[in-house]
């Protein structure tokens, strides 16, 4: 398979044909109706999402397992001198961030199918060899290595569903697509409050947890194994043919249950997706550059706010008086708004500008973050803490979309890979901070940090972002 795009010794007049065919085909997948087909490609592509979630909320579930079973200590006796939860969730974000940064770019080079199945076939292997470990040193040390697998696996589904989709069904099926990957988090919330109290067959239910999640991966790294290469990508590697049959054979099962003949194609930009030569663009010049700022920035303050609440949930309210097991009760009953936030929002969210829809979750994150400092009875808390969740689900779906959409297809999981990679080296840092935050100063101050991060964010996004709502991939990237 060709892994570059025309080289330097390539005619100006082939670059120009090969430019004009990937407009052709993003006009061709921007006249698909939103049937079946479309749904089932997307679901396939949400799945790997599923088990980064899964992975990335064990953080907090499984936790109490681990001290209970003195794997963990608390504050300085642990391994670092520090939290061992704290270094759980740091080392599962710098594995994050460096898969993320490193190994992303390869779906810009090796396409973005292949990637998913190596991705999700780490975190299978990693994932079971964690669960066999014994000591801090060893759960934190393949803790790291999983996160380098998955740090790869959620920037690849935005790169690969912004490519799929029609324009005007891009914000539903990023709603979709978290909805699946959201049921990831009250499942790991289920499964720990059943298992992690308890040792079925003298095997701690930390363990069965992580198992339990592995054996789910491998299975649908199979069914996974039918998902076409993306044609956007085919066709700026030189593959147009491939990337014709690609569409054709979507186009024709998209008619079959339309049931009648598909909308006319729209007339192309006739402005060429990037002047010169694709694979030498970069992410640094006019007018990407600004957006990558500004993503870094919205990255590294968002994953403060949803990473914070999210992986410190059930310690969060313990701190507002909850004892274990009511904890983990409360955080799954709360984190039933992450996929049902989603699914709620799939009616609106093409008729909604995506930065809008950002800014607006994150004052909504803001204001409800208060109110769960300041509450105290279970039903409160409750209340407060699926609003936030609500939220933070909405946000993530709309800056999915986003990020994915700022790019050129020749750069595009690269580009969201090093502006994604930031909120995870964020949420490194952020892990400790609130660890000792949460010791020294109390659940509050805690908030109080997540509460100013949105700020931030807001700022960001209703000054900087640019608007997309129904414009085709090729012209926003103009």
């Amino acid at each position: 398979m060709s892994t570059s795009f025309p080289s330097a010794n390539v005619s100006a007049s082939d670059i120009a044909a090969t430019l004009s065919n990937s407009q052709s085909i993003g006009a061709r997948i921007d006249r698909l109706p939103a049937v079946a087909t479309l749904w089932k490609l997307t679901a396939l592509i949400a799945v790997g999402g599923f088990f980064e979630l899964f992975d990335l909320f064990q953080t907090a579930y499984i936790s109490p397992g681990l001290l209970d079973a003195a794997i963990f200590a608390r504050g300085s006796d642990g391994l670092f001198g520090f939290s061992d939860q704290a270094a759980f969730s740091a080392a599962t974000f710098l594995g994050l961030f460096i898969g993320a940064v490193l190994i992303s770019p390869l779906a810009d080079r090796c396409g973005r199918r292949s990637v998913f199945a190596y991705a999700l076939l780490w975190y299978t292997v990693l994932s079971v060899l964690m669960a066999l470990q014994s000591t801090s040193a060893g759960v934190i040390g393949c803790r790291l290595l999983v996160g380098i697998g998955l740090g790869v696996e959620l920037v690849t589904i935005d790169t690969y569903l912004s490519e799929l989709v029609p324009k005007r069904m891009r914000g539903s099926a990023f709603a979709f697509a978290f909805f699946i990957q959201f049921l990831a988090v009250p499942a790991v919330a289920l499964l720990s409050w059943l298992l992690v109290p308890h040792s079925p067959l003298n095997i701690a239910g930390w363990r069965w947890v992580i198992w339990i999640g592995a054996a789910c991966a491998l299975l649908m790294w199979r069914l996974r194994r039918t998902l076409p290469e993306s044609p956007r990508w085919l066709v700026n590697h030189g593959q147009g043919e491939e990337a014709a049959r690609v569409v054709e054979n979507i186009e024709r099962r998209c008619e079959q249950e339309y049931g009648r003949p598909l909308p006319p194609i729209e007339r192309a930009n006739d402005t060429p997706q990037c002047s010169g030569q694709s694979r030498q663009l970069s992410m640094w010049q006019p007018p990407y550059r600004k957006r990558m700022l500004m993503l870094i920035t919205f990255n590294i303050f968002q994953a403060i706010g949803f990473f914070g609440f999210g992986n410190w949930l059930p310690a969060l309210l313990g701190g507002q008086g909850s004892g274990p097991t009511h904890s983990l009760l409360y955080a799954f009953f709360i984190t039933l708004a992450y996929p049902l936030g989603s699914l709620a929002m799939m009616k609106t969210a093409n008729r909604l500008e995506n930065k809008w829809q950002i800014v607006t979750s994150s004052l909504g994150t803001v204001v409800f973050g208060v109110l769960f400092a300041l509450a105290n009875a279970p039903w409160a808390l409750i209340i407060s803490g699926f609003a936030i969740t609500l939220c933070n689900a909405w946000m993530t779906y709309a800056f999915h979309a986003y990020q994915a959409e700022l790019f050129p297809t020749a750069i595009r999981a690269r580009a969201v890979g090093f502006c994604y990679s930031f909120s995870r080296l964020s949420t490194v840092f952020s892990s400790v901070l609130i660890g000792f935050i949460l010791d020294s100063l109390g659940t509050p101050a805690v908030l109080v940090f997540i509460v100013t991060s949105m700020l931030i964010v807001v700022l960001t996004i209703a000054v900087f972002g640019p608007r997309t709502k129904g414009v085709a991939l090729e012209d926003i990237n103009q």
